[in-house]
């Protein structure tokens, strides 16, 4: 009798202790924690994980707790389709935390018929154009896709804007060459026609594109072809995993080439991976900051960051802080539509639109001010672009490495591209 007592009384003390919820908001959470992208997928879904579990802690929306059905889907196609499939027939989300481009697109007119605001980690140009009537060059419409920063063509663009000031800058003399490099698939090719183009355009010979596989392996031949081409600037369009592969075998074949990442292309864990193979690589940054760096908001993410690292010991990468910035994004919109109607699909995203250069609460210094409109889901046209610099051996935990300045990632240019209505969706 006592001991169920005892039971009693600490489950009692539990709920009490607990936020008391009005009902449930449910929401989907495809996250990637085993497939090709693995390597920056898992840190941006923590981020999400503990954003979201952190509102629920902070009395959620508005007394309303947000219910996460996560699915691991591997990286794969089919996967995404199914989990969607469950969650609009049994789940009943309202809204959908997502992640590759391949899948992202794939779900584009569904989510669109079913009206779910989807929160993707793809930053594919296709899907900002919620008309689909916006330019020659739009694929489709897509008006309940967002997306956390700069698409991939808007960055891809700014490298190129970068590369030939770089040129200048060198004293380079005729035209400077570009290549494309990256996996034949949805993603890394997404900015190819728009970076190609622009580059043409700025002067630059553009080569034939060489391809190389999202996952890691050996890529001498690549870096080989590379090399005999003689580019002056590579785009990289995979993730870090496959190119610590490619920069480890480039470095080891003697390639001399700027080259440049696309946002998942680098990071922090990357860069002790590669080694000093990683050291001059060019990316864009999503926020104004790293966990290293200075801000008022790195208090709010570290109180996130400890929903899943008690301790509050644990470095966290860029795309971990990019992954919180998305989740608040979207919770601040419930917000918005919690008072407007209710927590639907059509209110969250129109709660997407209520503000103007927008930082959610809390995260200021940290998540770039973003701006969605109901003709443009372009959030900016300000692309940070960073340069990785590793000056010494990597063996120790990235947080020490960061610390005592072996790796670092320096600040070249913040460069704003004109918000053309011709360029939207492309």
């Amino acid at each position: 009798m006592k001991l169920k007592t005892a039971f009693l009384f600490s489950a009692t003390a539990l709920f009490l202790a607990a936020p008391a919820f009005a009902q449930d908001i449910k929401i989907g959470h495809l996250a990637d924690y085993s497939g090709a992208t693995s390597d920056v997928g898992q840190p941006y879904g923590q981020g999400i994980e503990d954003a979201i579990a952190w509102v629920n802690k902070n009395g959620g929306v508005h007394g309303k707790r947000i219910d996460s059905e996560f699915n691991e889907y591997g990286y794969q196609v089919p996967r995404a389709l199914a989990a969607y499939k469950k969650w609009i027939s049994s789940d009943h989300v309202v809204a959908i935390q997502g992640w590759g481009t391949a899948d992202t697109e794939a779900l584009v007119a569904m989510v669109t018929r079913d009206k779910i605001p989807y929160y993707s980690g793809s930053y594919s140009a296709t899907l900002t154009d919620p008309t689909g009537k916006a330019s020659a060059k739009s694929v489709r419409a897509a008006p309940f896709n967002f997306f956390y920063g700069p698409s991939y063509s808007d960055a891809a663009r700014a490298m190129v804007q970068w590369a030939a000031e770089d040129w200048k800058a060198k004293g380079g003399q005729g035209k400077p060459k570009w290549v494309h490099m990256g996996a034949n698939h949805p993603y890394p090719n997404s900015p190819k026609a728009a970076e190609e183009a622009y580059a043409k355009e700025l002067g630059f010979e553009v080569l034939e594109p060489i391809v190389f596989a999202l996952t890691p392996g050996d890529y001498t031949a690549q870096c080989l072809t590379l090399k005999q081409s003689g580019a002056n600037y590579a785009y990289l369009g995979n993730t870090g995993g496959s190119n610590i592969s490619l920069l480890k075998a480039c470095q080891a074949a003697g390639v001399k080439v700027q080259f440049l990442g696309n946002v998942w292309g680098m990071d922090e864990n990357a860069m002790k991976a590669a080694g000093t193979a990683a050291n001059g690589v060019v990316f864009p940054l999503r926020t104004a900051v790293t966990w290293a760096g200075e801000a008022p908001g790195l208090a709010t993410m570290r109180e996130i960051s400890k929903m899943s690292d008690p301790s509050g010991t644990a470095y966290r990468p860029v795309h971990y802080l990019a992954g919180v910035c998305t989740a608040l994004f979207m919770k601040e919109a419930m917000d918005w539509a919690d008072t407007h109607g209710g927590v639907t699909g059509v209110n969250i995203r129109d709660g997407m639109y209520q503000k103007k250069d927008w930082v959610p609460k809390g995260t200021e210094g940290v998540c770039n001010p973003s701006t969605w409109t109901p003709t443009d889901h372009r959030p900016t046209m300000r692309v940070d672009l960073y340069r990785a610099v590793v000056n010494g051996p990597t063996d120790a935990p990235v947080g020490e490495l960061v610390k005592s300045g072996v790796i670092r990632l320096e600040k070249v240019a913040t460069i704003t591209l004109p918000r053309k209505t011709e360029l939207l969706g492309w």
